[in-house]
């Protein structure tokens, strides 16, 4: 099956890329002698896949399947970090889709078997990598677990899956047992064919549910990029870690990793301290939260806890290299509309966050009229005693 675009097609897409496709295709009769709503779905396509894969987004080379397939794939930066992590000869990506983590598998293990029930994906998939030249990756087209019962004689470093999570009805869903394939019916398989199992879950799945049930784990990674968390990842084995280590990673646009690793003991353990605010005030990223490194963040950097609820964090000495934002702070208020007004500029602009306080971001600018903007950063909390407080301070990292 030839997937590949005519060169007419290639420049259609290419002069359109930046068009609204809704207007594109109510001007299909415009061009009598193209596919048109294919073209139109290669554009939307592309158009979401601007950001999260930005180099295959501009090549017009390469073919994109339906929005969705899009959608569910790993971003460029997150793939990167996965096959970071692995290594050897033989792996195989059973749930390969749009072949974005397989591609990078490629980089990183000998022999890469991208498995994949949809024909017309796998083809998709097959004329791409023949674009970008990787020739140690073999498509296979079939359901997971049937291919690998298939292999009398495959042993692999690493198996790899990212279970569709979505309904019949198309809804988001993440439990593992709602997922497709059910990854814990088909660990003894998986562990009998390979060393190590790579496992993709929803972040909405509860870190502590995910131990439980799968009984396998070894060690875990919470993957955010620009602080919104994206992914965790589990590697199962045959020997499972008693108290699996979690490790946090904040992928930053400049390239940075903001990276912190815990376990369940050290978080038990851990005995945070409490003061009110000083002059730098820490908030961790969003892996580390969804870790549930919510004390031993604190002891690790020698910080300084503003209230049990809070997860905010403060000290006067600076710590650089803190996995979050870092701020100055600048005043403590109350939550009083004159007194906050009275550190802002005329324009009455700010960038607002609550934690541990009764009112959303929403009705903390209703009831103060303060705008969102400016430079300066209102974090609006409870402090150790109780009381409600604004802090008043300007950012100084990620």
């Amino acid at each position: 099956m030839d997937v590949s675009l005519s060169a007419e097609a290639r420049q259609y897409v290419a002069e359109h890329l930046h068009d609204d496709p809704a207007k594109l295709a109510l001007q299909a009769r415009r061009y009598p002698n193209l596919p048109v709503p294919e073209l139109v779905r290669q554009i939307q396509a592309r158009q979401k896949a601007k950001t999260k894969l930005p180099t295959w987004a501009a090549n017009p080379d390469l073919v994109f399947p339906p929005a969705l397939s899009v959608e569910q794939a790993s971003s460029a930066r997150t793939a990167a970090f996965k096959a970071s992590l692995v290594s050897g000869t033989r792996l195989a990506d059973l749930t390969g889709g749009f072949g974005v983590d397989s591609s990078h598998f490629a980089r990183s293990v000998q022999e890469v078997h991208y498995v994949e029930r949809n024909a017309q994906l796998v083809e998709v998939v097959r004329h791409n990598l023949e674009v970008l030249g990787m020739t140690n990756v073999h498509l296979h087209v079939g359901d997971a677990a049937a291919w690998l019962r298939e292999q009398p004689d495959g042993h692999f470093d690493w198996l790899y899956l990212d279970p569709a999570r979505r309904d019949s009805a198309d809804k988001k869903i993440y439990r593992l047992a709602d997922c497709e394939p059910d990854v814990v019916k088909l660990l003894p398989l998986l562990l009998r064919k390979a060393e190590r199992v790579l496992l993709k879950t929803s972040p909405m799945l509860d870190v502590e549910q995910a131990i439980q049930e799968l009984g396998r784990v070894r060690r875990l990674w919470v993957v955010a990029v620009d602080n919104e968390c994206k992914e965790v990842l589990y590697e199962l084995g045959q020997e499972p870690a008693v108290d699996p280590e979690r490790l946090t990673v904040n992928l930053l646009r400049d390239g940075r990793e903001q990276t912190f690793r815990s376990n369940r003991t050290r978080e038990t353990k851990a005995v945070p301290r409490y003061a009110e605010p000083q002059d730098y005030i820490y908030e961790p990223n969003v892996a580390v939260l969804k870790a549930g490194s919510f004390k031993s963040i604190g002891t690790s950097f020698s910080l300084l806890k503003l209230h049990q609820h809070s997860h905010l964090y403060t000290s006067n000495q600076l710590r650089e290299d803190f996995p979050g934002r870092i701020f100055r702070c600048r005043a403590v208020c109350r939550y009083d509309k004159k007194e906050l007004l009275s550190h802002l500029g005329p324009e009455q602009r700010a960038h607002v966050t609550t934690r541990n306080f009764p009112d959303s971001v929403a009705d903390f600018r209703h009831r103060t009229g303060i705008r969102e903007g400016g430079t300066t950063y209102l974090m609006a909390t409870t402090d150790l005693t109780g009381r409600l407080i604004v802090l008043v301070c300007d950012r100084l990292a990620p």
